[in-house]
């Protein structure tokens, strides 16, 4: 049984930084692109980073290019999202998944974000 388990959220300061960790099991973690995602009060789920299976290929949306940093530690079967220079806007629960596009996943319970002053 595939089990997702999102951690490191909180509620943080604009321009402040947290880390958010995403632990696999009952799954090959190296046999798979991830992403993280996130899903703010009434809009729906986006894409907010991937990373490919051997981590040549790292794709960020625009709105979060250049303060987000996506890693993968294939050893431990975790991938982390580094997250800098937080806004309110990025306030939501964020949830990672595996596959380049789609998810191939169930969803797990995601980790909340809250930035706010």
């Amino acid at each position: 049984q595939v089990q997702l388990v999102e951690s490191g959220g909180g509620l943080v300061q604009p321009g402040g930084s947290l880390r958010l960790s995403c632990a696999a099991s009952g799954i090959i973690f190296s046999s798979y692109a991830w992403g993280w995602y996130r899903q703010a009060p009434g809009k729906q789920r986006e894409l907010v980073a991937r990373i490919s299976i051997t981590s040549t290929n790292r794709d960020y949306a625009p709105s979060v290019k250049g303060r987000f940093t996506i890693t993968r530690d294939d050893a431990k079967k975790t991938m982390y999202l580094q997250m800098n220079g937080l806004k309110p806007d990025d306030t939501a629960v964020y949830y990672c998944n595996a596959g380049w596009s789609p998810p191939t996943l169930d969803w797990g319970q995601g980790t909340q974000v809250t930035v706010s002053s």
